[in-house]
C-alpha cells in the first residue's frame, strides 16, 4: 500500500501511471467523488502490493533498507540494482510488503434518537471485517443500578456475520453528560453496585456480549480508590460469568496530573485489574477549544510512554478519532463551537474553497484554511492516510495491543485499507 500526496499539476491518470495501477483502483480505494479535481496536498492511498520509494538527496541503499527493515543486499536484489552504483535522485525502488502482526481493533458505535440509522448500520457492515470488537455505546447506569439500553437494530447480526465480538459499553451519562454525582453513588452504595453488576451480567448473557467496557468519566478525585475497588469486584463477577473487562482512561502524562477528568483514573490499578484499557488519546483539538490537531502524535506519544511506566504494552489500546473539526476564526472561548466533519468531508470542503492542504510534521496531521461565502476565515484540522499511518507506526514501535476508534458514522475509507495493510486483525474464537 502506498501513500501519495497530490502535488500541483498532477492528475489521477498520471498518478496511476506512476504506481503501475489503474485510475479505477485509486478512485475505489479513496472513494473519490471528484477524481478529476484533486486537491493539492490531498493524501491518496494507492492500492498496490508493497510500495515504491523515490530516492531523495543523501539517500543510499543502506539508509533506505534500514528504514524499511531489510538489508541493502535484499533491496538491491529486489530492484536489480548494482550494489556499487550511485542511486540517482528520483529513482524508483520497489519495497515489498512487510510481515504483519496481530492487533485488537475496536470501534465504538453510538445510535442516537431511539433507533440505529441506516448510515450507522452501513458503517458497521463496512467496518466489522476489520474489527475485533464493535463497542455498543452506551448502556447508561441509572441511580438505582438499572441500565438504560441503547437501540440495537441489526448490529448484532452484522457483527456476527463478520465474526466480530460485541462490547457492552457502560457509562455514567445522565441527561447527555457525564455525571459526577451519579458515579459517586455507583462507587459508594453497595446495593446499587450489586444491582448494576447483576444487570450487566444478565444483559451480556441475553445479547451475547464478550467484553464489558467501563467508560466512567468526571469521577470525584476522592472516589479514586472506590473506583479501583469497584473494578476489582466487577472483574471477579465477570470472570465467573466468562466475560472480559476493559476500561477507558483519560489521556494522562503523569500519575500526579490534576483535574476532574484525570485524578480518579489510576493507570497502575487499571493495568493490573482490567484485561485491557483504551487510552482516550484524542480531543486535544476539540469543538470548544482553539484550532489544533485532534490527536497530535507528539501528545499521543507522551500519554502512551507514561502508560508504559504503569502497565504492560499488551494491555494498551490506542484511542483514535475518525473525525476533524472546522473552526470559525477568530477563536473566542465560549463562542461558536467548531463543527465536526469526516476526512472525506474535509477534502470536499478544501476542494470547494480552492484550499491547499498543508501538513504539520510535529503533530503529524493535515490542516487547511479557507474563507467562507460570508467572508469568515476558517481553520480545519482532520485525519488522512499520513496521520493514521503515524499512529500505526507508533503501535508497532511500542508493541501496543491495538487501536480503538471513536466513532463510526463519519467516512474514512483510507483508514480501513491501511489498517488491513499494516496488521492482522484478531478475531475471537
Amino acid at each position: 500500500m502506498q501513500i501519495h500526496v497530490v502535488q500541483s499539476g498532477e492528475n489521477i491518470s498520471g498518478i496511476a501511471n506512476t504506481y503501475n495501477t489503474s485510475v479505477t483502483a485509486i478512485i475505489s480505494a479513496n472513494e473519490l467523488d471528484a477524481p478529476n479535481n484533486l486537491v493539492v496536498g490531498q493524501a491518496l492511498v494507492i492500492p498496490i502490493i508493497g510500495q515504491f520509494y523515490f530516492v531523495q538527496p543523501g539517500d543510499s541503499l543502506y539508509s533506505i533498507a534500514q528504514e524499511f527493515g531489510m538489508t541493502y543486499q535484499e533491496l538491491a536484489q529486489i530492484n536489480n540494482f548494482p550494489v556499487g552504483n550511485i542511486l540517482p535522485v528520483g529513482y524508483r525502488l520497489y519495497i515489498p510488503p512487510r510481515a504483519k502482526r496481530p492487533i485488537t481493533s475496536i470501534a465504538y458505535i453510538e445510535p442516537l434518537g431511539g433507533s440505529v440509522s441506516e448510515t450507522l448500520e452501513n458503517a458497521a457492515t463496512k467496518t466489522t471485517p476489520y474489527l475485533t470488537y464493535l463497542a455498543h455505546f452506551s448502556y447508561n447506569v441509572n441511580r438505582d443500578g438499572s441500565l438504560t439500553e441503547p437501540p440495537m437494530g441489526n448490529l448484532q447480526q452484522i457483527a456476527d456475520s463478520n465474526n466480530t465480538a460485541l462490547m457492552l459499553v457502560v457509562t455514567n451519562l445522565e441527561e447527555g453528560a457525564f455525571s459526577s454525582e451519579l458515579i459517586h453513588i455507583i462507587l459508594t452504595v453497595q446495593a446499587v453496585q450489586n444491582t448494576l453488576l447483576d444487570n450487566i451480567i444478565n444483559t451480556a448473557a441475553s445479547i451475547g456480549f464478550t467484553d464489558v467496557h467501563f467508560d466512567f468519566e468526571f469521577i470525584p478525585p476522592e472516589d479514586r480508590e472506590a473506583y479501583n475497588n469497584f473494578l476489582r469486584k466487577a472483574r471477579e463477577r465477570f470472570s465467573q460469568a466468562g466475560l472480559l473487562m476493559s476500561t477507558a482512561l483519560a489521556p494522562k502524562t503523569s500519575a500526579a496530573q490534576t483535574g476532574l477528568l484525570y485524578e480518579a483514573h489510576d493507570y497502575a490499578a487499571h493495568g493490573e485489574i482490567a484485561d485491557f484499557v483504551v487510552l482516550m488519546t484524542y480531543e486535544w483539538g476539540y469543538s470548544g477549544g482553539p484550532p489544533m490537531a485532534v490527536s497530535p502524535i507528539d501528545q499521543v506519544r507522551r500519554v502512551v510512554e507514561y502508560a508504559l511506566t504503569e502497565m504492560p504494552a499488551d494491555k494498551i489500546i490506542l484511542g483514535q478519532n475518525l473525525y476533524g473539526y472546522d473552526w470559525t476564526l477568530p477563536f473566542v472561548q465560549g463562542g461558536e463551537p467548531a463543527r465536526a466533519l469526516s476526512p472525506q468531508q474535509a477534502i470536499t470542503l478544501a476542494r470547494e474553497n480552492n484550499a491547499v492542504i498543508q501538513y504539520d510534521t510535529v503533530a503529524q496531521a493535515p490542516f487547511f484554511m479557507y474563507t467562507d461565502a460570508e467572508g469568515n476565515q476558517h481553520e480545519v484540522w482532520f485525519e488522512d492516510a499520513r496521520s493514521i499511518q503515524a499512529k500505526f507506526n507508533l503501535i508497532k514501535e511500542l508493541n501496543l495491543h491495538g487501536i480503538a476508534y471513536w466513532k463510526l458514522g463519519l467516512a474514512f475509507p483510507q483508514n480501513w485499507l491501511l489498517l488491513d495493510d499494516n496488521f492482522t486483525i484478531r478475531k475471537l474464537e
